[in-house]
This record gives C-alpha cells, structure tokens and sequence, in this order.
C-alpha cells in the first residue's frame, strides 16, 4: 500500500523554484528518502544523489568539491547531519556566478543541531519539516490506527498491531543507540531510553524540570539537556507558552509532546486500541495527536503556535496568531462540549477573534458569539475553518 503524498511533494517542488538550498527535515524514518525518490522521477532536469549512509558515496564525496563542483540540475544528499562540513562547500557552490546546482538536503536533526546550516548558510537556504502520515494523508475513517499507531510509515503501514507495536520499539533502540550519537550526542543510550520513557508520563505537561531531576536522580540542568537533545532530533516539541501583558500571574514554562502519538504509546507499554482507551494518559494523547493534526490542517508555522495558562487555572490548549488575527482551540475527547470560565476567560484576557473547540463528535455548531465547536473529523470541511485556514500559501523559510 503507497499512501499519497502530493502535498509535500509539490510543496518541496515549489521550495527547489525560490531557493538553490532547500533542507527536508525530519525523523528518522519518516520518509524523507520515498519522497525525494517520487521527487527525481519527475524531476525535469538531471538528479544526482547521495547517500552518506552508503560507503561508496562517502568515497565519493572525499573531496566534496571535487564531487560536486561539475554537477548540474538537482543534487539530493541523504542524511547531512553525518557530514555537516558540506555546509560551507554548498555555499561556495551555490555562490558561483554560473552555478546551474540546486541541492535537496535531507536531514535527522532540527537546524538547532545542524548549527552550521544556519550559520554557514544563512540567506541561501529553505527549512521543509517533513512529519509522518496525516488523516490527510491516510483518511479520516482510519484515524484510530494512525492515532494508535503513529505516523511513521512503516509503523503505520504494518501488517497487525502487534508487528507494528516491534517496529516502533526497534525504532526506539536503534535511534538511541545509533542515531543520536551521530550527532555527537555522548549519554549513553540507557539514560536517554529511562528519560525517554519517563518523559511519556508528562507527555502534554508543563515541563517541571526540578520534579523530573528529582525522579530521574540527576539535576535540573541534565534533564533539560536530554529534552533538548530529543527536542533538536524531532522526537520532542516544546510548545512555549503565550506571555501577555496582564496582571495574572502566568505560566513560563513549556508544554511537552512526542510528535509521534505511536512512539509515545510504545514507551507506556500500549499495544492496541483496546489498552489505549484502558490507559490513563489516553486524554493527553489525544490531545497531543490534534494539536498535531491542526497544525498541519491550519498550513501555520510552529513558531506562531503557544499555549496559555495561568496559576490560577485558566488555559488554552493552542493559541495560535495568524496574521494580524489570535485564534484559540480547546482539544475535548467529547462528543458534548461546553464553554467552560476558562475559555470566557481566554477569550477575554487574550482578545481572541475566535475560540474553537475540537470535539470528537459529528456536529459543527456555534456556542456562542465567536466560539464555534467543530468536530475534528470534519475540520476540512467546514466552511469557517477553511475561509480562514485554508487558502494560504505553504511557502516556509
């Protein structure tokens, strides 16, 4: 089974028309190397690729100028994070006066830890995220398997829950004992997988390093290193907190997710839908996994996306500024929302021009003036939704 992936295909397609660097990045295994092989199918000019997981492209790339400089068209080099120092050559390249080379590099880390793109690259190069499948992607009437399963192909695509339950904890094992040391990450893989696993358990939280320090036996300072690492390597999203100028005491502190709902269930044991909808930690996960969807569904940037909360309770789930416009969700596993003082609060303190309450029911409705509740199965399809969302280009730098 292909699942289509037009979308990102002709969004990577438009990034190659306005940049002669464009970077796909994104998980391990996420499938970052299917698309770019869909990609030099109908690809107008030559393509030339590079793998530098395979020995004999790393021989070629010995002397990376030398490999490069006489390429024209479109060269793909798979997994830069191995070599970050093709950064400063791609830039004399792409600086030439007769340079007729655009690269696609793909990558398994955040441009946090491919620092020199950043740096070496600056004003030359265009950042696509690649996440994993979607309900887009896969269809609204499987969104349970892809919501237990996660998002990864493979995981995704296995032959029964338990084969994919495997695939997921092979995963695991291999990210931390081989990939995260190619970044020149040095903990060792056991302390990452004890934190990994406990870090399941705030999934969703407010991240309180200090608690965390205390259960795992190490400071403050350690803990927040290894959310960084698994942050920069895209396993983890920090979702920052909205800071308005009110007289409330706010929240400063981050949100938590596992990007991937699959890889969150495979560290807290759970195998099916029947042990999810047992699990205590189902209420975080689904609203991790709509978060998600939204994001994706909206086409906005993750940097225009908070949460907000104070110490006295009130909070929202998303905040997310759009323009010159400040939208607000509420995530509920409920077919029968409500308004509840916080989102009148939210609201209010926030200016928001509309609130919306994802609910897992059937019906879209208006609660009130400006707050609309949708049903997270038929978010496309809704009128309100898509005049707002909806007709915004994909463009991203």
């Amino acid at each position: 089974m292909k699942i289509n992936r037009t979308v990102h295909i002709q969004t990577i397609l438009d990034l190659l028309n306005h940049s002669t660097i464009v970077a796909v990045l994104g998980a391990r295994q996420v499938g970052k190397t299917t698309i770019t092989r869909d990609i030099e199918k109908i690809y107008e000019k030559p393509v030339h690729r590079f793998d530098l997981e395979d020995p004999d492209d790393l021989a070629r790339l010995t002397e990376p100028k030398l490999a490069l400089q006489s390429l024209s068209g479109l060269v793909i080099i798979d997994e830069i994070q191995r070599r970050a120092d093709l950064f400063p050559v791609l830039r004399v390249l792409v600086d030439r006066i007769d340079n007729s080379t655009t690269f696609l590099i793909l990558g398994s880390a955040s441009p946090g830890l491919l620092k020199q793109s950043s740096e070496t690259l600056a004003g030359r190069i265009l950042y696509y995220e690649l996440p994993g499948f979607n309900t887009l992607e896969v269809g609204n009437e499987n969104r349970d398997q892809l919501w237990v399963r996660g998002g990864f192909p493979r995981s995704y695509l296995a032959a029964s829950p338990s084969a994919s339950f495997t695939w997921r904890r092979g995963f695991i094992q291999t990210f931390l004992e081989r990939d995260i040391p190619q970044l020149g990450v040095q903990i060792p893989a056991q302390t990452l997988y004890r934190f990994w696993s406990m870090l399941a358990h705030y999934h969703g939280q407010t991240w309180n390093g200090n608690e965390l320090a205390r259960a795992f036996g190490v400071s403050h300072t350690s803990v927040r290193r290894y959310l960084d690492i698994l942050t920069g390597a895209l396993v983890i999203w920090q979702l920052p907190p909205w800071m308005e100028n009110l007289k409330k005491r706010q929240v400063k502190s981050a949100k938590v997710y596992f990007r991937d709902t699959g890889l969150l269930h495979a560290l807290l044991g759970i195998r099916s839908e029947m042990e999810l909808y047992r699990h205590p930690k189902i209420g975080a996960s689904w609203e991790g996994f709509v978060i998600c969807e939204l994001i994706q569904k909206m086409n906005v940037d993750y940097k225009d996306c908070y949460f907000w909360g104070t110490h006295a309770g009130a909070e929202l789930d998303l905040l997310v500024n759009y323009g010159t416009n400040r939208f607000g969700f509420e995530i509920k596993r409920t077919s029968s929302p409500h308004i509840s003082a916080s989102m009148r609060i939210s609201i209010h303190d926030l200016k928001l021009d509309k609130l919306f309450i994802i609910h897992d029911g059937d019906h879209e409705f208006a609660m009130d003036q400006n707050i609309y509740a949708l049903p997270f199965g038929k978010i496309r399809s809704s009128k309100i939704f898509k005049n707002i969302f909806c007709n915004k280009s994909s463009l991203t730098g």
